[in-house]
């Protein structure tokens, strides 16, 4: 037990010392930890609540008081940043662990099992068949346009990509030797994936999912923008925008800066996909 944390340890002080060469990785960390803050600690970032109005502020542009302004109901638009950093950050983490759940799934019975392969992947390509953005927007429009539906949807909508990254890594990996090794003492099906061929293959989904996290939050934008997420006055940074883009000649910091803050984001999980991809590919490794 000893030895098995000491390998893990020194196999994660490895990755990270490879992390640390890439510093636009290292920025792109840092900007979203530094995200994920605001979003916990929004209630003490935020000098008012997200839809306290007050109409004879309205309108003002930033200034010391008002540092991203307020908008045409007179809230304070940096409060309403703060505030959809939770919708819009809780939207990528839980949608991409809803593709990687079912994706996931999918992916390691269809490679272990051949009789369902056929089945499994056809079925995945008949949804790779359909655009993603309008899969997902059937989803809520059949559904309707809560919180949890946007997250089902745009988790729903990638499932194929994980299905099919998780699948090509399970067959390269059931053939190996150690996987041979626990077929021969006994060891059921259950406990070879779960202990021999998942922690061998987790690699290319943790990547995976990293980069799959910035195009969840900008199909939860985009879904919230065409008025298919979520709904006012929650924050939520695509709504924002939506709801800006009727002032964008007269007020366009009510468009700029949430558009901004998606921006960053996915700046943010983007790069450190690519860090964390070249930590963790052999092919990669120096």
């Amino acid at each position: 037990m000893a030895k098995s944390k000491e390998r893990k340890h020194t196999m994660l002080a490895e990755i990270w010392r490879r992390f640390k060469k890439n510093r636009q990785a290292v920025v792109g960390l840092v900007v979203l930890v530094l995200f994920v803050l605001v979003a916990i600690f929004a209630d003490q970032i935020a000098p008012y609540g997200y839809d306290e109005q007050n109409a004879s502020r309205a309108q003002i542009a930033p200034c010391a008081e008002y540092i991203f302004g307020t908008d045409n109901l007179g809230r304070d638009v940096f409060s309403r940043i703060v505030y959809g950093s939770r919708y819009s950050l809780s939207i990528g983490f839980l949608a991409v662990g809803i593709s990687v759940l079912t994706g996931g799934l999918l992916g390691v019975i269809a490679a272990y099992y051949p009789k369902l392969d056929n089945i499994i992947m056809r079925a995945m390509d008949l949804f790779m068949a359909i655009p993603q953005m309008l899969l997902a927007m059937c989803i809520v429009s059949a559904l309707g346009g809560s919180l949890f539906n946007l997250m089902l949807a745009v988790g729903l909508s990638s499932t194929p990509k994980f299905a099919r990254v998780v699948r090509a890594s399970v067959l390269s990996t059931r053939e190996q030797e150690f996987v041979e090794a626990a077929r021969a003492i006994g060891s059921s099906n259950f406990r070879i994936i779960l202990h021999h061929i998942l922690p061998n293959s987790i690699s290319p989904l943790i990547v995976q999912a990293t980069l799959n996290m910035a195009g969840a939050i900008i199909s939860a934008s985009a879904l919230s923008f065409l008025g298919f997420g979520i709904q006012a006055p929650k924050p939520e940074w695509g709504a924002m925008l939506s709801a800006g883009r009727k002032y964008i000649r007269t007020l366009p910091y009510l468009t700029v800066i949430p558009g901004l803050a998606i921006m960053a984001v996915v700046y943010a999980l983007n790069v450190v996909g690519d860090g964390l991809r070249d930590c963790l590919d052999p092919r990669l490794k120096k």
